[in-house]
């Protein structure tokens, strides 16, 4: 790109602010100044691509005129250079032009909302017995490295095995369970929901096995599972969609949206407010969650960022954020 057109792009932003104050200095002015009479739309854009052409791409480019529309007593042009588009302002009296557009305030806030602080272990709920529930579809790459962090804390503290529920994200439309990756995801969620629910002591020997290759057959008999019990289970509605539908209405509850998200004592809390998706952050925050810490809350768990997606291994190439939705 011919630098005067990068030079005409980068520094739109710098170029915006010195308009903007111009803009003010100018308004200010009109007491002692007669404002030059407002120019139509296309007289406005024609002026300033006249002005782009000639004064910033001189002959190294050609501006053209997509629209024009007026927002917020400027009128906005959307030109064409090399076949990108550039949203820009000018004003009225075809005076000052905004390169690059403007900053749309109440859309900015609202897509780059203000970080909260993080919080304290002093800062969550507590409870004499805490639950830590985690919604998750068992497709999504970040359930599943979710759910291998629960498995790994579940495996060294048995104990906090009580104060964890993993739950499912979905829907039930004609009799059937829906999700957010298809029906293959939906099945077997609703076949963890029953393994939770019917043969809860198998439920993490099934996780363990499903969350590093998928095998659903193998990890059923390794983990030991009544299939005959199971199969049951997924085709009764009075059974496997009546639990489904209560992790449904929890969602809803909760406004649980997002692969994993974590609810700790009825309140949204934040693995990556004590170190991110690893297994002692999470154990950390849940053990937050009780009035007196029990002894096993000291045994320090793994730091190592869990492993997304199925893998043979607790740990590997991974991100520490994500969440399908």
């Amino acid at each position: 790109m011919p630098k005067d057109i990068l030079k005409f792009i980068l520094f739109g932003t710098l170029v915006a602010i010195i308009s903007v104050s111009a803009t003010v200095l100018f308004l200010k002015g009109k007491n002692t100044q007669k404002l030059n009479p407002s120019l139509t739309s296309e007289e406005a854009a024609k002026k300033a691509i006249e002005f782009i052409n000639k004064n910033i791409l001189a002959g190294q480019g050609e501006a053209t005129l997509v629209n024009v529309s007026e927002v917020s007593g400027l009128y906005k042009i959307t030109l064409k250079i090399n076949e990108r588009e550039y949203p820009s302002f000018v004003t009225k009296d075809g005076k000052i032009l905004f390169p690059e557009g403007g900053i749309e305030m109440e859309k900015f806030v609202a897509q780059n909302p203000t970080p909260q602080p993080k919080k304290t272990c002093e800062d969550l709920k507590k409870n004499e017995k805490p639950l830590l529930e985690a919604f998750v579809v068992s497709q999504c790459p970040f359930g599943l490295q979710m759910q291998r962090i629960l498995n790994e804390i579940v495996k060294n503290i048995p104990s906090l095995a009580a104060n964890i529920k993993v739950e499912y994200i979905g829907a039930i439309a004609n009799g059937k369970i829906t999700s957010m990756h298809g029906d293959e995801e939906a099945k077997e969620n609703l076949r963890q929901i029953c393994v939770r629910e019917e043969q809860n002591d198998k439920y993490w020997s099934y996780i363990d096995c499903h969350i590093k290759e998928g095998k659903v057959n193998e990890c059923l008999k390794s983990a030991g599972i009544d299939e005959g019990k199971l199969e049951e289970c997924q085709k009764d509605p009075n059974r496997g969609l009546k639990y489904a539908q209560e992790d449904f209405k929890s969602e809803e509850k909760y406004k649980a949206d997002a692969s994993p998200t974590l609810i700790l004592n009825g309140e949204a809390v934040s693995e990556f407010d004590f170190g991110g998706r690893t297994a002692e952050a999470v154990k950390t925050l849940l053990c937050c969650g009780f009035n007196q810490k029990p002894e096993f809350c000291n045994k320090k768990l793994t730091e190592t960022q869990a492993a997304i997606s199925l893998s043979p291994t607790y740990s590997g190439d991974s991100t520490n954020g994500g969440s399908c939705e």
